[in-house]
């Protein structure tokens, strides 16, 4: 049975793949930075938890050396937003969202690169809005552009292990019931913007998520997942 740690895996995306995999006959073990969360989780779908905070690289070595005994796949879904223009940055903030991003996952492949077995792979997340600039998406959009470069290096870093990115739009995930009424406005925006003609759906990603678990001969790649948003000019 191949082992898959899933960083983030306590609430939404991160949960739902947690979720999938354990279905899919994966021994799944959640790492979030909210243990008792991961744990109510795990012993609904019979995993393991795993405290692992991304700004903290104490907890990224000491779950590598819980898992000494071998992990086949990481997912990482980890961030921190900080939605603000340029002049209304806080640098606590702003260190905060680089490190969820782009420093806590160059420390997993720090911890793990000796507990990956080399079949494996990585899997990062970046965000549409890495290529489609606008305001108040500053430190969204360089963070997540940066992921599809991490992918890159970190593929000729570790390999053989397999490492990619994707790069999902708009996802009703649960992540925008923060909206409250407006939910339904951004939404419809984000499907008016795409080729398909639709918003994502949290079993888009999964199902892209799980493909790139067994897609053997790719390395090094972001997967664009945004109903070809990128490509709508009108």
């Amino acid at each position: 049975m191949e082992r898959i740690l899933v960083i983030g895996g306590a609430r939404a995306l991160g949960a739902a793949v947690a979720r999938r995999a354990a279905e899919n006959g994966y021994e799944v073990v959640i790492g979030a930075r909210d243990l008792a969360a991961a744990q109510l989780l795990a012993g609904e779908i019979g995993a393991t938890a795993i405290h692992i905070d991304l700004q903290d690289e104490t907890t990224i070595a000491a779950a590598a050396d819980r898992l000494a005994d071998g992990i086949d796949h990481i997912v990482t879904t980890g961030s921190a937003p900080h939605d603000v223009r340029a002049v209304e940055l806080d640098r606590d903030k702003l260190v905060g969202a680089v490190t969820a991003k782009v420093i806590g996952p160059m420390l997993v492949a720090k911890h793990f690169a000796k507990v990956l077995r080399p079949t494996g792979s990585i899997v990062l997340f970046s965000g549409v809005v890495g290529w489609r600039p606008g305001p108040g998406s500053l430190v969204k959009g360089v963070t997540n552009g940066a992921v599809e470069y991490l992918a890159r290096h970190l593929a000729a870093d570790l390999a053989p292990v397999r490492v990619n990115a994707i790069s999902p739009g708009v996802v009703d995930s649960g992540a925008w019931d923060r909206l409250g009424d407006n939910k339904a406005g951004l939404l419809s925006k984000s499907a008016a913007g795409t080729l398909v003609g639709r918003h994502g759906e949290t079993e888009d990603v999964v199902d892209t998520v799980m493909w790139l678990l067994r897609a053997g001969f790719i390395s090094g790649e972001t997967i664009h997942l945004e109903g070809g948003a990128r490509h709508k000019t009108a």
